[in-house]
C-alpha cells in the first residue's frame, strides 16, 4: 500500500466507505469509547480514501460512530485526523478493512466471502490473499465456494437460517439443484434437506471421492464436482462412475491371472470378504485373489486365500496323490502353463464364435453365477422409504416375478441342479449350471433367461422404458393409485394436473388454492365414485406406456427417459416384436 497523506477533515465530509467490510451494518455500540474521546479525542487516525465529494472511511468505523454522538450531543462538527489512501489502491483499503475489524471482533464467513470476493474482483490471486492474511489457500478457496450459491441462499445463510453443514452441501450443487432446494425451503407441504440429508439429495444418496478411483482421472469423461470442504472431489455420477472403476478392476484381474494367480473372484457390491472364514494361502498353492467392491466406491484385493472348505479338499487331495509329499514339482512351469492355458483360451473361443446354441446356453450362466470377467448384480429395492418398499413387495409384478422364479428353480432342479445358484463368480458353480443348461431343451433355457435377465434389469432409467415398450405392457394390471402413492405426491402443479384429468378444468381452477391434501381427498373420492360415476380405471400420466408429464417443460423422470430413446423403437408400423401383444388405450392423465 503507498504512503498515505495525513490531514484532519471535517466530520461532515466523512462516509462509511462501501470497501469496508461492515457497510450498510446497522450502527454499532460505541459506548465504550465515547468516554474517552469526548476527553482526550481521537488518538488513532481514520484510515479513508476519496470518494466522489466525500472521503469513504476504510477503517475506524467505531470511532466515526463515536464522533457522530459527540457531534449531536455538542452541535460542533470536529475536525478528524485522517490517513487519505490513493483512490486507485482499492485492493489495499480492502484488505485494511479487513484486517482492522478482524482484529477487533472475529469477521464471519459472509463478511470474508464480502472481503475476499472484492479482493480477488480486483485481482488478488487466491495465493496472494491467502498469505496476506496469514491464512491457508484451502481456506480463502472455502470462502470464495460461496460465490457459487444462489444469492437468496447467501442471505439466508447470512440470517443463520441455514447451518454450516448445509451450506457447505450446497456448494457442491448445480444452479438447478439449488433452484429446487430453494422451492423446498419456500415450501409450505414439503421440507428442503438439511445437513448429511442435503448433501445425499444433491450427490443422489451416493457420494463417491475421487481418491476411490482406480482408474486415471484424466481420462474420465464423467463430471467431478469439487468439493472444497473435504478432501476430494465427489463424482456427480455413481452409474458412470462404477462404469470406468469396473474396467480398471477387470483390467487388474487381467494383470492377476497373468502373472500366475489361479483365479481372482470379485464378490458382489456391498459384500464383506470374511476373512476368518478363509485360510492364507499363497499363489503357488493355488491361493486365489478376492475383489471387494464397496458402495462408497472403495476396492479391496484380498491377495492369497481359499475359502476354508477349498483350502481342506486341496489338502486332502494333495495327500492323496503325493503321499506324505506335499512339495512334489508340477509338470509345467508358470509360464509354460500361461502358454498353453492361453492357446486353449483361444481355441475355446473360435468354438463358441462358431456354435451360438452352446455360447447361448454358457452367457446364461455367467450372468446367473458371475466370473472374473461378468460382474452381474441382480436388482435390490434401494428406496429407504418402507412404504415404497412395501408397496413393491405387495404388487402384482412382485408376485409374478416370484412364481417366474419358481417355475426357473423348479426346472433346474429337475434338470439335476441342487439348491439355488449363488451370484460369486465360483468358476464350479459356473460350469455346474452350464452342464445343466446344455441338457435342457431351448424353450426351457429361454424361460431361465428370461427369468434371469427380469432380475438384473436396472431399475430407473431407460431400458425400463424401452422393455414396457417392446413387450406392450399394461401397466394399470400391475398398479393403481394407492396411499403410498398419494403420500409421496406432493407438486401442487401436479397434483392440480391429475384433478383437472379425472374431473375437469373447471374442478381444478376452482380448487387451485386448496391444499395438495384436499385436492389428493378429491381424487380419491372420485376413482372411489362417491358423489359421482367411479372411475377405477384412472391412472396418472406417470403410469403409462408411453409415460405422460403432467407439468408441461418440468422435469419427469420417465417421461424424459422415454424422450431420449423414443425415436429408437418407433418404426413406422410400430411392429417392435412379433410376439408383443399389442397395448390397450387407458385412461391417463
Amino acid at each position: 500500500m503507498a504512503q498515505p497523506t495525513l490531514k484532519s477533515l471535517p466530520l461532515s465530509k466523512l462516509r462509511i466507505s462501501r470497501l469496508n467490510m461492515r457497510h450498510g451494518r446497522k450502527a454499532p455500540d460505541v459506548s465504550d469509547i465515547v468516554p474517552s474521546i469526548r476527553a482526550s479525542g481521537i488518538r488513532q487516525t481514520l484510515l479513508v480514501r476519496k470518494e466522489g465529494d466525500h472521503y469513504g472511511i476504510v477503517a475506524g468505523r467505531r470511532r466515526y460512530f463515536a464522533l457522530k454522538q459527540i457531534e449531536k450531543e455538542t452541535g460542533k462538527c470536529p475536525l478528524v485526523p485522517c490517513a487519505i489512501m490513493p483512490e486507485t489502491d482499492a485492493a489495499s483499503a480492502i484488505a485494511a478493512s479487513v484486517i482492522e475489524n478482524v482484529g477487533r471482533l472475529p469477521a464471519t464467513e459472509m463478511e470474508q466471502y464480502t472481503a475476499f470476493r472484492k479482493l480477488h474482483g480486483q485481482g488478488r490471486s487466491v495465493e496472494e490473499i491467502a498469505a496476506f492474511f496469514g491464512v491457508t489457500e484451502l481456506r480463502v478457496r472455502r470462502v470464495l465456494a460461496l460465490a457459487s450459491l444462489a444469492a437468496p441462499i447467501r442471505k439466508l445463510y447470512e440470517k443463520d437460517e441455514i447451518d454450516r453443514e448445509t451450506i457447505r452441501a450446497l456448494t457442491l450443487a448445480t444452479a438447478d439443484q439449488q433452484g429446487k432446494w430453494l422451492r423446498l425451503h419456500q415450501s409450505r407441504d414439503e421440507r428442503a434437506p438439511r445437513g448429511r440429508a442435503c448433501r445425499a439429495w444433491i450427490t443422489g444418496g451416493s457420494s463417491i471421492t475421487t481418491d476411490k478411483a482406480l482408474f486415471d482421472l484424466t481420462d474420465y469423461e464423467g463430471q467431478v464436482t469439487a468439493d472444497l470442504f473435504g478432501e476430494h472431489g465427489v463424482f456427480a455420477d455413481p452409474d458412470m462412475f462404477w462404469q470406468a472403476q469396473s474396467a480398471a478392476i477387470a483390467g487388474r484381474i487381467e494383470t492377476y491371472i497373468a502373472a500366475g494367480w489361479t483365479d481372482v473372484v470379485c464378490l458382489d457390491r456391498g459384500a464383506y470378504f470374511q476373512r476368518w472364514e478363509h485360510d492364507s494361502v499363497s499363489r503357488r498353492q493355488g491361493g486365489k485373489v478376492f475383489v471387494e467392491c464397496r458402495h462408497d466406491g472403495s476396492v479391496i484385493f484380498h491377495e492369497g486365500y481359499l475359502c476354508r472348505a477349498e483350502a481342506r479338499r486341496r489338502e486332502k487331495a494333495k495327500r492323496g496323490q503325493y503321499g506324505t509329499d506335499a512339495s512334489a514339482r508340477p509338470e509345467m512351469s508358470g509360464p509354460l502353463a500361461d502358454y498353453i492355458l492361453l492357446h486353449r483360451h483361444g481355441a475355446a473361443q473360435a468354438s463358441l464364435a462358431a456354435r451360438p446354441s452352446i455360447a447361448l446356453r454358457l452367457m446364461v450362466a455367467h450372468a446367473m453365477t458371475g466370473s472374473a470377467l461378468w460382474q452381474v448384480r441382480a436388482h435390490d429395492c434401494a428406496s429407504r422409504r418402507e412404504a415404497t418398499r412395501a408397496s413393491l413387495e405387495a404388487s402384482k409384478a412382485a408376485s409374478d416375478l416370484d412364481a417366474a422364479r419358481r417355475r426357473m428353480a423348479s426346472l433346474l432342479e429337475a434338470a439335476g441342479l441342487q439348491g439355488e445358484p449363488r451370484r460369486n463368480g465360483d468358476a464350479y458353480g459356473l460350469c455346474e449350471i452350464f452342464a445343466v443348461l446344455l441338457a435342457m431343451p431351448d424353450a426351457q433355457v429361454m424361460e431361465v433367461l428370461a427369468v434371469t435377465m427380469a432380475g438384473t434389469l436396472e431399475a430407473g432409467g431407460p431400458v425400463v422404458e424401452a422393455v414396457l415398450h417392446v413387450c406392450g405392457t399394461d401397466l394399470s394390471a400391475f398398479w393403481q393409485p394407492e396411499p403410498a402413492f398419494f403420500e409421496l405426491a406432493r407438486d401442487k402443479r401436479a397434483i392440480n394436473a391429475m384433478l383437472a384429468h379425472i374431473g375437469s378444468q373447471t374442478l381444478a381452477k376452482s380448487c387451485s388454492t386448496d391444499t395438495a391434501k384436499r385436492q389428493k381427498e378429491i381424487i380419491v373420492n372420485r376413482i372411489a365414485g362417491e358423489g359421482c360415476a367411479p372411475d377405477p380405471a384412472w391412472r396418472p400420466g406417470w403410469m403409462q406406456v408411453p409415460p405422460r408429464r403432467l407439468v408441461e417443460g418440468a422435469g419427469s423422470p420417465p417421461a424424459d427417459h422415454w424422450a431420449r430413446i423414443a425415436a429408437l423403437f418407433r418404426g413406422p408400423e410400430e411392429a417392435l416384436s412379433p410376439d408383443a401383444p399389442q397395448s390397450s388405450p387407458t385412461h391417463a392423465a
